[in-house]
């Protein structure tokens, strides 16, 4: 399972509603299981796959990703919006996925992470043994 924490949600959404962004806009992410894996795609149009930093420590995923302008000289810049610099952002992962085997792609702006469900949290059926006797365990 995965879970979500941004102790900072309900401040953007005041600071939204108030019409001034509180904090640089975060990496937007969308979070599915397919079979027995976790999907996550990350955001990050216009970062160079060289400046996305991915890490697990114990079950802590941290993405850190990098985006600048060009420098230019001689160029006056008209319109910023593109939010710009260090992005961050943490996911906390469930104990039953396995962290050992997460496999990363970038493609197209959108950094897709495949997370497994761990062999041990997978469900799986129980034999049922016999003991022999055909006694209806209703009657005494």
């Amino acid at each position: 399972m995965l879970m979500r924490t941004d102790p900072f949600r309900e401040l953007d959404r005041l600071a939204q509603v108030m019409g001034t962004p509180a904090r640089p806009a975060a990496m937007p992410i969308d979070a599915y299981r397919k079979k027995d894996s976790f999907l996550v795609q990350f955001d990050l149009p216009g970062v160079d796959s060289e400046a996305i930093d991915l890490t697990v420590e114990k079950n802590v995923l941290t993405v850190h990703a990098e985006r600048n302008r060009p420098e230019a000289d001689g160029v006056e810049m008209l319109v910023a919006e593109r939010p710009q610099g260090t992005f961050t952002r943490q996911l906390f992962l469930g104990e039953t996925l396995d962290t050992d085997r997460i496999e990363a792609e970038y493609t197209d702006g959108v950094l897709t992470l495949r997370i497994p469900v761990a062999e041990n949290a997978k469900p799986r059926k129980v034999e049922i043994g016999t003991t022999g006797s055909k006694r209806n365990a209703l009657s005494v």
